[in-house]
């Protein structure tokens, strides 16, 4: 075909453009596929929104089947310098350097700009929760795969938000998925796995309002180290109103655990199987100098202007939720303080109770603050047998768990499994394990059939205990 130069003019040259870049742009989203295979660097990441550390926590180990370029959408501010401080000092760090390449879009239509270019095909979400559940939903019906940090609904409107963002990835064959960082933590993954345990644990008491047959309880607070650097907190994690009040945000861990341990691979439906009991909440104060140095800001902003009691900010950081589980009585509950104690840290409580033995994580001063699995059998069990019993099991995990042992501790029967160092990862190591059955159920094209309804399940005892307590 001979070019006629006639023929062309302004309008054709653009015509010709135009066509050019719609071909291109198309080429370009069929190269950015939703089915994966396993091939090196098939998945590609966009992070939206990465105003919370958790979003650069996921990015502290590199993935092979992820490629190394980050697409990042977010509006310009010091959560985002912070994220992006973050992944240079893993790609810089002398041990094991990671090598993310970031692309960065700053602007107030982030969220439509990353639907636009769609430059990925899973999205990884972790910071402000006011809009993260819409922001979901909007990704999900995109057809972008979705990992997102906890929690995806925090009240009982963005309940039934994310119900439609669950069916449209649904319709649009891709994985919308929370980060549940705490079902990789050994005791709980050992308190699991004695459950299981009949000659042991015997069966799971249905127990009572005043004495749950589960209970688990975290403390948490809000000056902390993290990646051995002092934790700045954005302004707005002190509003409930973008954060979350407590009782919808680290109990979605303990509401997850329940289900996860109790109930391992059973799908909960939370209309027939949840019944609510009763939940409450209360504040932390902090001071105007406890929120400086938390946050770096020298007077609090305006939308804190709610929670103020002269200078003194109250944050709906605690709470409490008793609710059933196929007619088992558990007890979730959280509580944020300011600082831990010198030499003290976060800690946390669960305890199983069974028909032969309790099972109980404790991780206070006399643990050293490391959480440690103890088994303690009940009034009537025939000690010397089950101390045997127990030997026998321990000797059996321990071909999964390789050099797992039990000492008898000094309190009256009461047992505590030895676990060995290698199996202790740390809270920060969990994210990159969470990535990683992430990465595999992208892989496989599914999730486990459970996932799903257990996540609205979930969600559904989180944000019906906030409409309660409040």
């Amino acid at each position: 075909m001979k070019f006629n130069s006639k023929l062309w003019s302004p309008v054709t040259a653009s015509m010709l453009f135009l066509s050019l870049s719609c071909s291109t742009d198309k080429k370009s989203e069929e190269e950015v596929k939703t089915t994966f295979t396993g091939e090196k660097n098939e998945i590609k990441l966009v992070t939206l929104d990465p105003g919370h550390f958790h979003a650069h926590l996921v990015k502290k180990s590199m993935y092979e089947q992820v490629d190394p370029k980050v697409h990042v959408y977010a509006k310009d501010g010091p959560e985002l310098q912070a994220y992006l401080a973050a992944i240079e000092s893993y790609n810089t760090r002398s041990d094991n350097p990671t090598s993310w390449q970031l692309e960065v879009y700053k602007g107030d239509d982030f969220l439509n700009r990353m639907i636009k270019e769609k430059k990925g095909n899973v999205m990884v979400t972790a910071g402000n929760n006011r809009d993260k559940t819409a922001n979901i939903k909007s990704a999900v019906e995109a057809g972008f795969h979705v990992l997102a940090d906890k929690p995806m609904a925090i009240d009982v409107n963005g309940f039934e938000v994310l119900k439609e963002a669950f069916d449209l990835a649904a319709q649009n064959d891709v994985l919308l998925f929370d980060i549940m960082t705490e079902r990789f933590e050994i005791t709980t993954m050992l308190q699991k796995e004695f459950s299981l345990i009949p000659d042991v644990f015997g069966t799971l008491e249905k127990g009572s309002l005043e004495n749950p047959a589960v209970t688990k309880e975290s403390v948490h607070h809000f000056f902390k180290q993290v990646s051995g650097k002092p934790l700045q907190r954005p302004g707005w994690f002190y509003d409930v109103s973008q954060q979350g009040n407590g009782i919808v945000d680290v109990t979605t861990h303990l509401v997850d655990l329940v289900q996860w341990e109790c109930f391992p691979e059973k799908i909960i439906d939370y209309e027939n199987d949840i019944e609510m009991i009763n939940a409450k909440r209360w504040t932390t104060d902090l001071t105007p100098e406890q929120f400086e140095r938390s946050t770096g800001l020298g007077t609090y902003p305006d939308y804190l202007n709610a929670y103020l009691d002269g200078d003194v900010l109250k944050v709906y950081g605690n709470g409490e939720i008793n609710y059933k589980i196929n007619d088992v009585h558990a007890k979730v509950s959280v509580i944020w303080n300011y600082e831990a104690p010198e030499g003290s840290a976060d800690t946390h409580y669960s305890i199983m109770r069974g028909s032969k033995a309790n099972l109980v994580i404790r991780q206070d001063k006399e643990e050293n603050y490391t959480p440690e699995l103890y088994i303690e059998p009940v009034q009537g069990v025939d000690m010397k047998a089950f101390e045997e019993t127990l030997k026998n099991n321990v000797q059996k995990l321990a071909g999964k768990y390789d050099g797992l042992d039990v000492v008898k501790t000094d309190k009256a029967n009461s047992w505590r499994i030895v676990i060995p160092g290698k199996f202790r990862t740390s809270h920060e190591d969990h994210f990159r394990e969470v990535t990683e059955a992430y990465i595999q159920y992208l892989t496989e094209g599914k999730l486990p059939n459970w996932e799903v309804p257990n996540m609205i399940a979930k969600y559904f005892v989180t944000t019906k205990a906030l409409e309660m307590a409040e």
